[in-house]
């Protein structure tokens, strides 16, 4: 592994991100000119992959130019937001590429979204053109009506298959048509680090979707830490990215970090667990981006002779616990594991760059570890109202200080940005980011003097299924729309043989009613037909009434811990089976099928 000229590296990275001036705002930097100066060193040098098409670092820039051209040509410029709705494909980079090289910020919506949270999050960041695939045609024609957008004008459509044409109200774009200039932009020599680049949403804790600002500043951090740091990329390499590109795992730390080294990317439009090894053999991957969800899934494969027989040398993302940390790490031959924690409305995070096992690495800000009281729901404070740091190794809540090194941007929303910053924490006017997370410290032996850290859990009213944030709040007021619903309370639960949290829900119904006198099919379309598939309710519990605290909030504790047990449940429990379209009672076969690890949610 070449242990000693590691050792260095990790030192210097280090040390870089230590001692480094970081460049000011009006700095000349962004995504579109780093694909703009990586056309002019590796023209001909493979930029993307996806589906058995290769496009070069030039022909990504003139494909981008040209878009960018259109754009231009209708009245897009510096600061409007252009939203993007596409499934994983080369064409969803290539519209990024573009929207950025005008200065413009790319609003990345959530291909699993639709009705009420679509409109929501295209018409919060006030877009002024909303670019489309082919194969979400349907999903924005649903909500048409409802945007403050024109027909004719500002719905741009970009071919998938080819097998629908543009519909009457959109005007169809082409990044292939040679008959658009393909010429670099003036603008994009313009744009700058501090400028914002993207909205990546996040469910936060409350309400519906939060757009949490991202800078180019952000993006290059990110990119750069996760390129030179984590995954040690070099022009050459190849890295494998499966993860939805309108997240930042996937679009920062994965899809820029390639750009930053100048290497390839292969895209997948999602995650093929049978596929998987055989495409990163077939495209001689070095390297992939993962969420600890799909390793756990990898793991679950039945072991295969040709395990080992692969080209990755190093992986990044997120997630992986460490109760398989190092079975994944040894049955697939895996030298460097990049596991890093951040989210995209916090102002630091932390990274494993001295590549130590089960561990999120450093931390890249300054933070501070409390005690927080998980049955209030809230920091715990001493008599002069600070917050408690905890020893080291044990759990408390994550805070991150905000500097000059590591500023906050925020929501787009001031109100939701103030609500996760608490000020004179330890001393007087100082401020700090509320991660909502639960971390403790680690001892992984010697890694120059750092303190290493674990994540734990997360807490609140957000629990995280399927790679997504999902906000009990939000999805608790989507069930409420309903008219047989009068309350419902939301919140996680595990599930064995699963990461994360899944959805549950207690509902009281009109009356007091069971489910067998209210309309189960009508709820259940409720359900599927508002919520993405990540944020649904897989269990439901029926209450006659819901349990509260004096001050009249939700309780879920007791709910969390008796979850869907039928042992600790005496009211009715209903369960949406995987592939199902409607509740059905939770029986006690099913139930041992569960806790056998035998049902693939």
């Amino acid at each position: 592994m070449g242990s000693t000229a590691d050792f260095i590296g990790d030192i210097q990275i280090l040390l870089n991100a230590l001692i480094s001036k970081p460049p000011p705002d009006n700095a000349i930097e962004s995504l579109s000119l780093m694909v703009q100066e990586n056309a002019v060193k590796y023209p001909g040098d493979t930029a993307l992959v996806c589906e058995d098409e290769i496009v070069t670092w030039l022909s990504l820039n003139e494909r981008a130019n040209r878009v960018a051209r259109v754009l231009k040509d209708q009245g897009i410029t510096r600061g409007d937001c252009v939203s993007l709705f596409m499934q994983n494909r080369i064409e969803f980079v290539v519209q990024v590429v573009a929207i950025c090289k005008l200065g413009a910020i790319a609003g990345l919506i959530n291909t699993n979204l639709n009705r009420q949270q679509l409109v929501h999050c295209i018409n919060l960041v006030e877009s002024k053109k909303c670019i489309f695939g082919e194969e979400l045609t349907d999903s924005i024609n649903e909500v048409r009506d409802e945007l403050s957008l024109r027909d004719g004008e500002d719905y741009l459509f970009v071919n998938d298959s080819g097998d629908s044409p543009p519909p009457n109200w959109s005007i169809s774009i082409d990044s292939c048509n040679s008959q658009i200039e393909a010429a670099n932009h003036p603008e994009t020599a313009t744009v700058t680090i501090g400028s914002i680049a993207f909205y990546i949403f996040t469910s936060g804790t409350t309400g519906l979707p939060k757009a949490a600002i991202v800078s180019h500043r952000r993006m290059f951090t990110g990119a750069k830490l996760s390129s030179d740091g984590l995954l040690r990329l070099k022009r050459f390499d190849r890295v494998y990215n499966c993860l939805p590109l309108y997240h930042g795992t996937s679009l920062i730390i994965g899809l820029a970090a390639a750009f930053n080294a100048g290497a390839a990317t292969v895209i997948r439009r999602r995650l093929s667990v049978s596929a998987f090894w055989d495409d990163l053999r077939k495209y001689q991957c070095t390297c992939f981006v993962y969420i600890g969800e799909f390793i756990r899934y990898l793991m679950n494969q039945p072991p295969q002779k040709n395990d080992r027989d692969n080209s990755v040398r190093s992986i990044v993302g997120n997630g992986l616990r460490p109760d398989i940390w190092m079975a994944f790490k040894e049955r697939f031959d895996i030298q460097r594991i990049g596991e890093f924690y951040a989210a995209s409305e916090a102002n630091g995070g932390f990274a494993n760059v001295f590549n130590k096992d089960c561990t999120v690495g450093l931390g890249i800000a300054p933070v501070k570890i409390v005690q927080f009281d998980v049955a209030t729901d809230e920091i715990v404070r001493d008599a002069q109202g600070h917050c408690i740091e905890v020893p080291d190794g044990d759990p408390g809540l994550l805070l991150i200080e905000v500097t000059a090194k590591s500023k906050y941007d925020g929501y787009t929303d001031q109100e939701a940005s103030d609500r996760k910053i608490i000020q004179h924490a330890f001393v007087e006017n100082d401020m700090y980011f509320n991660t909502g997370d639960i971390m403790k410290t680690i001892d992984v032996g010697f890694a120059f003097g750092q303190t290493h850290y674990q994540f734990v859990d997360r807490v609140g009213d957000t629990f995280r299924w399927k790679s997504e944030n999902v906000s009990t709040n939000e999805v608790g007021e989507i069930i409420n729309g309903h008219q047989d619903v009068t309350f419902s309370n939301v919140y996680g639960v595990e599930i064995p043989g699963t990461d994360g949290r899944a959805g549950m829900a207690a509902l009281v119904f009109r009356n007091g009613v069971d489910s067998s006198e209210i309309d189960l099919e009508g709820l259940s379309t409720h359900i599927i037909r508002n919520l993405p598939s990540y944020a649904r309710p897989i269990f439901i519990r029926v209450l006659k009434n819901l349990p509260t605290t004096t001050t009249m909030k939700l309780q879920k504790n007791e709910l969390r811990e008796q979850a869907f047990h039928l042992d600790k449940v005496e009211q009715e429990l209903l369960v949406l089976a995987p592939g199902a379209k409607i509740y059905r009672k939770l029986d006690s076969d099913f139930y041992d099928q569960i806790m056998r690890r035998e049902v693939a949610f």
